[in-house]
């Protein structure tokens, strides 16, 4: 049930308020003066504060001031005489919502209630889906044990209270984006807005207009003025994603940027100042593109004033059963699954295979696999084919023992598959093992493995064999 706080030094006007809003379904708390308004706010944090602008010691007014310097977020309607009323717009310039005008009429009354509510439900939505963005790339939320996310990680804290320029670093898949938006996320920008910006996927000719804005007439088809990511994230961080593929003419813009903190838009004459944070990334070799001369070496010391280098999957291979058990929840809740996790041999193919698309490959892999899975653990019918082949296998089907195995074991147990493999015929094992006939007629003497199923060749020595 909505709250309401009402507050007013009249106890009859206080009543009558009191009564309007509690017949129409709203929980309803009163108080006789700005202080007693202000211990009530702090107790039940009310949705609306309805209060009078006089109210002797501390008016409506400065009761607006202390709600606010201790962040509570209650729509403020201020009630004033007709002869007060530029005071209540003054408030409003302060924060308050509205204003209603003594003798107060009951409908309008309940249409402001209203409308506060809604307004206070907006932010209390709006501040619910900022706190899932904040929980979602808490730095410490990045899943990884690892030696070197672990390295990443310690980095990316110490750089996230700071406006330092960040490149990031990595093979496509390794969580770029992600990082980036954690840096983001427990910065002091946090509540400003993010923009990525793909630059390899944009073409040059309209790359610069995406980032700088244009004005209307500055090109052909340009019909009105665009306002550019740089001045849209002003306040903000600015995430450039496949950075080395910056053309030429836009290094040397984006470098204007981060050194006059002012950008132009296409066909314009002023210059416009922004204040937005570079986060870059690349799977390029930077420094290799900067001797080829694909890439301004002033332009790279200034976007890597901080590097973070994010492992490829197959360097924190440590890490996937913590992946593989994260995305399980996440799909089982999308799908509406139950799945609990995966069976050793599955976890143990996972874990063997390369990952050329790190993360986000693994993802796909889990996504498919819980949409498959038909009991409460993924198998290894559930993955794909390719990474079932990396099921380990112990060596030719034998169970090593915890203490060991012999080498001349191991040779015994490779014969004898082969011959089994054979059908016991000596020349063709000898072809799959890659030894004479003569050879592995000596092995099979020496291990004492005995075939009737073989005729000599001529001018070899046929020694009986032994059980």
């Amino acid at each position: 049930m909505p709250g309401i706080l009402v507050v007013d030094d009249e106890p009859l006007q206080r009543g009558i308020l009191k009564t309007i809003l509690e017949d129409s379904g709203y929980e309803t708390y009163i108080a006789s003066s700005g202080k007693e308004a202000v211990r009530l706010a702090k107790t039940f944090n009310p949705d609306v504060i309805l209060t009078d602008l006089k109210l002797g010691e501390m008016d409506g007014v400065e009761l607006l001031g202390e709600v606010q310097k201790e962040h509570l977020a209650p729509a403020v309607i201020i009630m004033t005489a007709y002869g007060t009323v530029s005071s209540a717009v003054e408030a409003m310039k302060k924060g308050a919502l509205d204003y209603l005008t003594k003798p107060l009429d009951k409908d309008v009354l309940l249409i402001t209630v209203k409308r506060a509510l809604e307004r206070t439900e907006l932010l209390k939505e709006n501040l619910r889906l900022q706190k899932a963005l904040f929980d979602k790339f808490k730095i410490e939320g990045i899943i990884g044990h690892s030696k070197k996310m672990t390295e990443a990680v310690a980095v990316m804290k110490k750089v996230s209270a700071s406006p330092a320029t960040v490149l990031i670093l990595g093979e496509s898949g390794t969580g770029k984006e992600l990082a980036a938006k954690a840096i983001h996320y427990n910065s002091p920008r946090r509540t400003k807005p993010f923009t990525a910006i793909n630059c390899a996927a944009i073409p040059e000719t309209l790359l610069e207009s995406e980032l700088f804005g244009y004005e209307a007439g500055a090109f052909t088809g340009a019909a009105s003025r665009r306002t550019g990511l740089f001045e849209a994230t002003t306040g903000g961080t600015l995430f450039l994603d496949e950075v080395g593929d910056l053309p030429q003419i836009t290094q040397s813009k984006i470098l204007r940027v981060l050194q006059e903190k002012e950008v132009r838009r296409l066909g314009g004459r002023d210059a416009i100042k922004v204040d937005v944070r570079i986060i870059s990334a690349t799977n390029k070799d930077i420094e290799k593109e900067m001797q080829n001369g694909a890439f301004r070496e002033d332009l790279y010391y200034r976007l890597k004033v901080v590097t973070i280098e994010l492992p490829p999957l197959r360097e924190r291979k440590e890490d996937i059963p913590a992946l593989t058990d994260f995305f399980i929840k996440k799909y089982n809740q999308e799908f509406g699954k139950r799945v609990k996790g995966a069976e050793d041999s599955a976890m143990r193919a996972l874990a063997e295979y390369h990952w050329h698309g790190n993360i986000r490959q693994l993802e796909s892999v889990i996504e498919r696999a819980v949409l498959m899975c038909e009991s409460d653990r993924i198998t290894l019918k559930d993955l794909k084919t390719e990474l079932r082949l990396y099921q380990p296998q112990d060596i030719l089907g034998i169970n090593i023992p915890d203490e060991g195995i012999s080498i001349e074991e191991l040779e015994k147990h490779l014969i004898l598959k082969a011959m089994e493999k054979s059908g016991w015929v000596i020349t063709k094992a000898a072809k799959l093992l890659g030894l004479s006939f003569r050879t592995l007629q000596y092995r099979l003497n020496k291990f004492n493995i005995t075939t009737g199923h073989e005729t000599t060749p001529k001018g070899v020595d046929s020694t009986p064999y032994r059980t």
